[in-house]
């Protein structure tokens, strides 16, 4: 096993915008979301692009997710989030991204994609780019359907519970470990590593990481199609079996051992 990981954040950090305001227009194409919603997850997209998220705002996300998703068949939310990767997430992935992730696995260490973006929507997204493992927010399943309540919330301390359960079932030493995000409210995930690097980072975040003398990155615009094809296929094989049972497989062992 690698004794060392980099921990990625996904929305602003290795995509250009919020991976599940970006599943608004097929999810309104499918017929699972109204007009509305889809108006509403466009300005939301606007606001986050801008300004960034603040606790509050990832609070108001957590109520809206909830709410929206309650019903829906997780079936089809895979279906969808498979079906859309080229058209929604191909286009809007940094390509100083995926040098970053080359440069990790080849200095041994596992690649792991953390984001508050649901489960069956971000480990497609993870096989994709080529990560070893991935956690999302999960949402709590019967009979095929999302009941609405969330089990796991993968924002502020609730990144960094997951990354020190993952450290620990992995054997990673968290001071060889690398963080990267762009959100002040993901300081408690960078905090707990040797390495964090404020990554497109927004205001409240550039000023902390000055102040910490912490190393910041500022990507550019995303990388072309054809050089993505190119490094998915160095990279889809292994990554297809890590991501696999990623974010269920995290939050079942989390609660068993919150429960003992």
């Amino acid at each position: 096993m690698a004794n060392a990981a980099a921990f990625f954040d996904l929305d602003k950090t290795l995509l250009a915008k919020s991976s599940t305001l970006a599943y608004a227009k097929p999810l309104y194409q499918s017929g699972m979301i109204t007009r509305k919603d889809l108006l509403r997850s466009a300005y939301a997209q606007s606001v986050y692009l801008i300004a960034g998220a603040t606790d509050d705002q990832m609070d108001q996300m957590r109520v809206y997710m909830s709410e929206m998703v309650k019903g829906w068949e997780v079936e089809q939310v895979k279906e969808i989030a498979r079906e859309a990767l080229g058209t929604v997430i191909e286009p809007i992935v940094y390509a100083e991204a995926l040098q970053l992730f080359d440069e990790h696995h080849e200095a041994g260490r596992d690649v792991v994609v953390i984001s508050s973006s649901g489960t069956e929507i971000i480990e497609p997204i993870c096989e994709l780019l080529g990560a070893d493992k991935a956690i999302g927010s999960q949402v709590e399943i019967e009979d095929g359907k999302y009941t609405g309540e969330i089990l796991f919330y993968a924002v502020g301390e609730g990144k960094a519970d997951a990354i020190r359960a993952l450290a620990a079932d992995n054997g990673y030493d968290l001071d060889h470990c690398f963080a990267y995000s762009d959100s002040i409210t993901d300081v408690p995930m960078l905090e707990i590593v040797g390495h964090p690097v404020a990554t497109n980072p927004d205001k409240e975040l550039r000023a902390l990481a000055k102040d910490r003398v912490w190393p910041v990155l500022d990507f550019r615009e995303p990388v072309s199609m054809a050089a993505r094809k190119a490094h998915n296929r160095n990279r889809a094989a292994g990554a297809a079996a890590g991501a696999a049972a990623l974010g269920m497989a995290w939050y079942a062992a989390h609660r068993l051992r919150r429960s003992s």
